[in-house]
Parts: structure tokens; sequence; C-alpha cells
């Protein structure tokens, strides 16, 4: 990946025009405002963050952050620490699991602790298993890190390749299985085939239909998970802090009506309050769905024409409250499953609302040196079809409203005061807040044996117009996010995007963008 450099610093360049300030945003206008480069981040919301937002100062986006070194390496681009900016706690626990039957189960970073542990649940036979499906899930993360992950433009060349490199890699691809297909294969207890699905919902996808591959989904959070101080927010509010000590502009509440091309390529952007923003190069942080159904201008619209005839990832109902818990002792993440997984699926596969989910709790104070008294904060997430499959209606919404806390009640979880319908975050509402998605909080779909390679990537056939965000390679989740963040800047340091040199820099008409202040998200 590009590192700035002294001859980055010194290369003429116009200005730079970030549309969304969500993660890959952010990760994509930070090394380039360190090279010195003009950079203006602009978000239609008033906070930073993209999904990564709070709903009066309670989380009510991504809560895990794993693959800590991508952020490492963001702050270490930028001459700095990421512990001088963010103050992370490494969880103990991984997350805590619970079934009806009345089986719980921790998970934590340390493989011996969790085979054993395993084997107390469900019997020596799936400890053994267990420690098997860690090493293919190892061998298939550090076969896929390189030539797909860090690679901002992955081929199927150089897939077969690395398996010709080291034939293992297939094997623990295992190509003709579903990831329920390979663990159905590895563990004779149905509730760790349960756990262990659950991780393609990560990216969107039923464990049913999505390969196996992504059993490395394990291996990234086996390595380690943290909190953030002050919610998962405080990242993208330290990442913005330092885009505007570094020369960067933040601008919210700022709405991008079109992208504007001329003959060249990017031109510029133009404002919904009719100013006109001059552009050199354009980053789009938002769904690239919005740009092939003509959300942002027909000059862009042939840009990932994919992403209108491919089917959508998950969308969820997500609450996001402060109540006094009582009940069983919480971890910081906690699942309680569902009875019947398969019906779970089956039914978000027919477009409608599981009557039975299974619901991720996030316990947002625990996990912590110091668990502030009285009232906690949490957010509590219900997988739901995309609204290409189906639209909620109010009777429904009502329905899951009181379905979810009725199945806490069942595992003994109680709130004072019980959560209002208001704390609770619609497939409806997230359409509204990111347009063209349609819901889906995961971009494309994950299913199939190829899906990966099916994203759009950062560059385009627009000369100037870079793609980054969860909806672009490698793919969504907070760290992928961040990745693509970090291929957008690249393309742009090595001037792959570059419109001719011999077009102007500047629009008639053209506004500058002063600084604006990211704004804080209410605190407890």
């Amino acid at each position: 990946m590009a590192t700035p450099t002294a001859s980055d610093r010194d290369r003429p360049a116009g200005p730079i025009v970030v549309i969304g300030a969500g993660i890959g945003g952010l990760c994509a206008a930070l090394p380039l405002a360190h090279a010195g480069y003009d950079v203006t981040v602009l978000d239609r919301h008033g906070h930073v963050g993209g999904k990564m937002r709070q709903v009066n100062g309670v989380d009510a986006g991504p809560t895990v952050l794993t693959m800590r070194d991508v952020f490492d390496d963001l702050f270490a681009v930028a001459g700095t620490r990421l512990e001088a900016h963010v103050t992370l706690f490494r969880q103990d626990i991984l997350a805590r699991h619970w079934w009806p039957d009345g089986g719980t189960l921790d998970l934590c970073a340390d493989r011996a602790v969790n085979a054993e542990a395993i084997g107390k649940l469900s019997g020596p036979h799936d400890a053994r298993a267990f420690a098997a499906f860690c090493k293919q899930a190892e061998t298939l993360f550090d076969g896929f890190r390189d030539p797909v992950m860090h690679n901002p433009r992955p081929a199927f060349s150089g897939l077969a390749a690395q398996v010709l490199r080291a034939p293992r890699l297939l094997r623990a691809m295992a190509p003709m299985r579903s990831l329920a297909g390979l663990l159905d294969h590895s563990f004779s207890d149905p509730r760790l085939r349960q756990l262990f699905g659950r991780y393609a919902t990560y990216v969107g996808g039923s464990p049913y239909r999505s390969p196996a591959l992504l059993a490395l989904i394990w291996q990234a959070e086996a390595a380690g998970v943290w909190c953030v101080e002050c919610g998962m927010q405080a990242l993208p509010r330290a990442i913005a802090t330092l885009i505007q000590a570094r020369g960067g502009r933040i601008r919210l509440n700022a709405q991008v009506e079109n992208i504007l091309t001329d003959g060249h390529g990017i031109a510029g952007v133009t404002l919904a309050d009719g100013a006109v923003l001059s552009a050199r190069h354009v980053i789009f942080n938002g769904d690239p769905r919005a740009l092939a159904k003509g959300l942002l201008g027909r000059e862009v619209a042939s840009v990932a024409p994919q992403t209108v005839r491919l089917p959508r990832s998950l969308s969820a109902n997500v609450w996001a409250f402060a109540a006094r818990p009582t009940g069983p002792e919480l971890a910081h993440h906690n699942v309680f499953f569902c009875a019947d997984p398969r019906a779970e699926f089956d039914a978000i596969a027919r477009g409608r609302l599981p009557a039975d989910p299974t619901l991720y709790l996030c316990a947002e104070d625990r996990g912590k040196p110091q668990s502030p008294p009285g009232a906690e904060r949490f957010e509590i997430i219900a997988n739901a079809p995309p609204l290409t499959r189906h639209r909620q209606t109010a009777e429904e919404t009502d329905r899951c409203h009181r379905q979810t806390f009725r199945t806490l009640a069942r595992f003994g979880l109680h709130f004072d005061p019980s959560p209002a319908a208001g704390t609770l975050t619609t497939p409806e509402m997230f359409e509204a807040l990111f347009p063209a998605s349609a819901g889906s909080l995961y971009g494309q779909s994950p299913h199939g044996m190829t899906a990966a390679l099916a994203r759009p990537v950062a560059e385009t056939a627009i000369p100037g117009l870079v793609l980054a965000g969860g909806g672009v390679h490698p793919g969504a989740g907070v760290p992928m996010a961040a990745l693509s963040g970090r291929h957008a800047a690249a393309a742009i340091l090595a001037g792959r995007t570059s419109p001719s040199p011999s077009r102007p820099t500047a629009m008639p008409g053209g506004t500058s963008t002063g600084s604006v202040q990211t704004e804080s998200a209410p605190s407890r």
C-alpha cells in the first residue's frame, strides 16, 4: 500500500472532495491530507462516522473493532500513534453466547482456553474439531489477506496463483461447501454450528448460502477484539480531528446533489444549496449503488452497474437505548441464539422477518476498567431482509419490537425502563440515512464463491472518480471499509486516477470551502 513520501508532498494537485465522512472516506482523506493534498470531506449528516453513528449518545452502528493493525498503520502513516488519539480496551471475552436450552459459552482470544470451554459444553470431539477449525480459519485469513484484502484490484488469476503456491489453501476454502456445510462437517453439536455460522452475518450473509471461506472471519475476531472509550464513534471523530490538523476540511450537513465532469474527467460537485466546489478528484464514500441509480447525476451513472443487478446483503432492526438491566451477567458482546437457525435464515431469504431471531446485544459500558453506576447503554441488532426483498410494515415493526424484548425476558434479561419503540432504527430508516442502500448494511450479498471479486474496486473508468466504503472492495466491516479508503488514497497518490494534466484545476463559479469543526456526539 502506498505511503506518502516527500515527492508526494511536492506533487501539484487540484482539490480533492470526499463525499461521505464514513470510515472509508476518512481513511482515504487522512493520508492525502498528510501528504499535502487539498482535501475537503463533505457529509450530509451532522456527524462523522457514517454507519458508525450514535443515537442520544448510544452506539447504533458497528460495535466490534478487530484487525487493530489496520488502524495502527493508518495513524502511523499520519506520523502519530492510534493510542495517542483513542483509548481502546482489549476484551478478555470476545463474546458471551446463550442458547434457549440453558447452554452458555464464553469465547476468548486464547485458543486452548476456548477448546477447554467447548469440551465442557459439547464434548472432546468438538474440542478437537474446534482446534482444526481454528487452523483452517487461520489458513484462509493468511491466504486471502495480501492477494485480496490488501490488493486494490484482486483477480481470479491472482487467487489461482496463490492456491498453486499453497495447495492447502484450496482445501481450506472447501469450494464446494457453504459455511453451514463446512460447520456441519466439522462439529457434532448444532449449537457450535450455529455460533460459527453467525460470522456470515458480519458481512450480511446467511451461513447456508455464503461460501465456506467466510470461516476466515473467525480468525479476524480470534486475533483480538477491542472496545472504544466513549463509544465506537470516538474512532471516526479522532480521524476527522487529525485530518483537520493536517490541513484538511470537514464540512457537515453538506448534501452533494451531483458529481460534475468535463471532457477530461472529474470537475467538481454541486451541493444542495447550489454551491459548486471544483475538484480534480472525487472520492465517493457512499453506497456505490447510488451512483449506478443516478442519484449523483447521469454523468457518473455508468459506475458500478453490478450493484443494481446483484442481490443485496442483510439489513437489520437496531435498538439503541439506556436502561438498568437485571438478569444474567452480560459481557460487552453477547449473542442470544434462536432455537432454529435454519428457520431464521429461510424467513429472511423469503423476505420476511424471522418469528424467532437471534439477537446480538452490545452492553457498551461493560468490558472496561470501570462501569458507571445506574443506567447503562445498550445496542441490540436483529437481522432483517433488505428492502429489495421486503418493506417492513408498521405492524411488523411493532411486533418485532415486542418479540425482541419478550425473547430477552425468556433468557431472564429485563430493562428498566423498558425501551420505547422510538429507540428502534428499521431497514426503511437505514435506506433514508444511506440513499440507494435498500436498507442493506453491507452492500452486495456475500453469497456465492466469487462474490468477493464482484464488488466495485476503488478505481473507476471516469478519470478522477474513486470509490471507498463498505460497499466497495474489500467489503463490509470496519477494518475492510478502512482498507477501502486506503486503496482509494493509494490510487490517487500513485497517480493512477488523474485526469489529463492539461485540464484546468479550477471551475468558473467554484466556491472555497471553509473549515467546519466536527461535532461531538452526546455523552453520558
